[in-house]
């Protein structure tokens, strides 16, 4: 339903703070004893705020701005107020509640807290009124805030709602709502007798809505992606049998069946020894359904709608429906494969259909629902990533400066993201101002956007390693301190492409760890494939066999194939053969079956060379466009370098030693952390050697 905004004519801050307090203290109109079972309404209008405690807890408006809610004992009275679920609380209970050893002061002192609290969640609010977010019943209070607005009883909701709901409603909406998790429930307060059961209560729920969505896809016969993120359950969770039941019909799916009979198998005998309990009847009958291929393991799908899942969810009214389609593709695009790419598409058809509702404010909203982060320059689909530009661009226009900075800093970011691989000065202007803006703002969600976008634009110019390492150590901290996994991922990425630059494959290691470490922890099977690039990389630098390097690399491509990145796939594992080809002085390959993507054009003259043909080989490089300003700018001038001397083009090779120059003391390709062309400062001795520079 929609939230309605109370407004008042009279401010409170005109009060003299001591009258508030009395005033709020006095609990006028306190609800009747009968009102103590009674849970919170969802009828209740008069706030726009949103509580969330599934991690540190936190209070915000409709628009995402912070509620400041005052001291740990404070945050902590409006969690025990949570966890009752809008019963009331009496005031010993509270006490009890909230010391081990409650001073003589302590009814008063918890009245105190209950008037700061409401202040804070109620600012309009005029004096001796009642209190609509924390109301006074009998001798105790109660949160009349609705379900829908704190995180928590919202999760709850939705799972109770979706226990049985079929599989493509239930997954898409129960991987939204595990989403809404930050960290540990109530993260930022200490243990407690009240705190303690609540946390594990909540984290069991978790628990058994990780296992329920995993049915649910799995009923989809799309479980081949979920294999990652069920591996780490099991392990993290070795006594919950259903965990080792997903985690081999996830094996089964993706074609592991050897892989799936082996782990039910080590399943029972761990719950034998490790937990002496017998195993559980569904154990067996999974292995008896995997070893004659049971039909009902692998659903084919339904039909295009429901492999589509994002387009499913059901929601109502116009921009909760459009704001949910973009939020529920953020949580897909994690998962990657099939899922990426049909939430990449869901967030282009959501804003553009939410722009036809020419309400700049709720196209903003939309728009900015989706901040997954960004750590390849090439877009996977360039005419879809311009379409949203354009959109967000005219947003921002239709809003004007008067948006609220978070807001536009959050589409000024989304412009710096989207517009990558080029040279346009305002869209790295439009990542400097978002960083400027977020800057000013006390919410980290939005400066760690800011800085992926300056990332991206960093490469408009070359030589810029040093910035992106400061970002990466920047993305790193402020991501590990406020509980921003994804984006804690995507420094330590960072840090591994410019360690690769820099030919340091030790400290890149450590962060490759890291990585796969949170990858695991957060489910993002997607890491696990760009740090195999990486691994990949360094065997074929240190291999004196190409075989061994292209067999490496070939395995590679086949993970990049279901990946749904595109962009990062197209014309990668070619470019790679080249460069060990290029390494061990052999010519290109000619294999018609290779496909090369954006890079034909720059590979081309080579290619006909290798062919024998000189003159083709002349007109094709007289035509080079210039690498675009990307992750592949460098090595792509490492190619054209390896061109000049080939073909004696001195004109080409004075280009390429332009381009190269300011990446002294780099690997070229290296900042890609996927293939390398060797040492920069090699190419260029090898270009003055053959057409003598001075």
């Amino acid at each position: 339903m929609p939230i309605v905004v109370v407004s008042f004519s009279r401010t409170r801050a005109a009060l003299p703070l001591a009258r508030r307090c009395m005033n709020d203290m006095k609990d006028p109109g306190a609800g009747s004893a009968a009102d103590q079972q009674r849970p919170a309404s969802d009828d209740n209008e008069a706030m726009e705020i949103l509580v969330k405690v599934l991690g540190p807890i936190e209070v915000t408006d409709a628009e995402g701005r912070p509620v400041p809610v005052g001291s740990r004992r404070r945050r902590e009275l409006l969690g025990r107020l949570v966890a009752a679920g809008g019963r009331a609380v009496p005031l010993q209970v509270l006490i009890d509640d909230l010391w081990a050893d409650p001073p003589t002061t302590a009814a008063g002192t918890v009245r105190t807290f209950v008037a700061e609290l409401r202040r804070a969640l109620e600012p309009d609010r005029p004096p001796r009124t009642r209190s609509r977010t924390v109301e006074t019943v009998g001798t105790g209070y109660a949160l009349r805030i609705p379900r829908a607005h704190v995180d928590a009883h919202r999760f709850e909701d939705t799972l109770r709602a979706l226990h049985d709901g079929p599989g493509d409603r239930a997954a898409g909406a129960l991987g939204e709502a595990l989403s809404w998790w930050r960290g540990e429930p109530y993260a930022d307060l200490d243990a407690s007798p009240w705190l303690t059961p609540e946390r594990a209560r909540l984290t069991e729920l978790h628990r058994q809505a990780v296992e329920l969505r995993a049915r649910a896809v799995l009923d989809l016969g799309r479980g081949a992606p979920l294999v990652p993120e069920l591996e780490a359950f099991a392990a993290a969770h070795p006594w919950r049998e259903r965990a080792w039941v997903l985690l081999a019909h996830a094996l089964y799916q993706a074609d592991r069946r050897v892989d799936a009979l082996a782990s039910l198998r080590g399943a029972r005998a761990g719950l034998l020894d490790r937990f002496g309990l017998d195993s559980a009847d569904h154990l067996d009958h999974l292995e008896r359904d995997i070893l004659r291929r049971a039909p009902h393991l692998t659903p084919a799908p339904r039909d295009e709608d429901r492999l589509r899942l994002l387009t499913r969810t059901e929601a109502t009214g116009g921009y909760t429906r459009l704001r949910a389609m973009s939020t529920v593709a953020r949580e897909a695009a994690v998962t990657g494969g099939t899922n990426l790419v049909l939430a990449q598409e869901q967030r282009a058809a959501a804003a553009a259909e939410a722009e036809k509702t020419e309400d700049p404010a709720r196209t903003a909203r939309v728009i900015a629902a989706y901040d997954i982060p960004t750590i390849w320059t090439r877009a996977d689909d360039p005419a879809r990533s311009a379409a949203l530009v354009a959109t967000t661009r005219r947003t921002l226009l239709r809003l004007g400066p008067g948006a609220p900075p978070a807001l536009r800093a959050r589409l000024l970011a989304t412009v710096g993201l989207e517009h990558r691989g080029t040279r346009d000065r305002w869209a790295a202007e439009a990542a400097t101002e978002a960083e400027r803006l977020a800057r000013e703002l006390p919410d980290p969600n939005v400066l760690v956007l800011a800085l992926n976008a300056r990332f991206v634009q960093s490469f408009q110019h070359p030589g810029r390693t040093g910035e992106r390492d400061t970002i990466a150590d920047e993305l790193v901290g402020l991501a590990a301190r406020h509980d921003l996994p994804l984006f804690e991922i995507l420094g330590h990425l960072i840090k591994i492409q410019v360690c690769a630059a820099r030919g340091d494959a030790g400290t890149a290691q450590r962060h490759v760890v890291a990585a796969e470490r949170l990858a695991t922890r957060h489910e993002t099977p997607l890491v696990h494939v760009l740090t195999a690039a990486f691994r990949t990389m360094r065997l074929a630098a240190r291999s004196d066999d190409p075989v061994e390097a292209a067999r490496a690399y070939r395995t590679l491509a086949t993970d990049l194939a279901g990946a749904g990145m595109p962009g990062w796939e197209g014309g990668l594992f070619p470019l790679a053969l080249l460069s060990l080809r290029m390494r061990h002085r052999r010519p290109a390959p000619t294999d018609p079956a290779l496909d090369w993507g954006p890079y034909r054009p720059w590979v081309q003259p080579l290619l006909h060379l290798a062919r024998g043909h000189l003159a083709a080989a002349r007109e094709a490089a007289a035509v080079l466009p210039a690498p675009p300003a990307d992750h592949l700018y460098d090595a792509l001038w490492a190619v054209n370098a390896h061109t000049a001397i080939l073909l004696r083009d001195a004109a080409l090779a004075a280009q390429a030693h332009d381009a190269l120059s300011p990446l002294r003391g780099e690997i070229a390709g290296g900042t890609t952390a996927v293939i390398g062309f060797g040492p920069v400062d090699d190419i260029l001795a090898g270009l003055d050697q053959h057409f003598a520079r001075r």
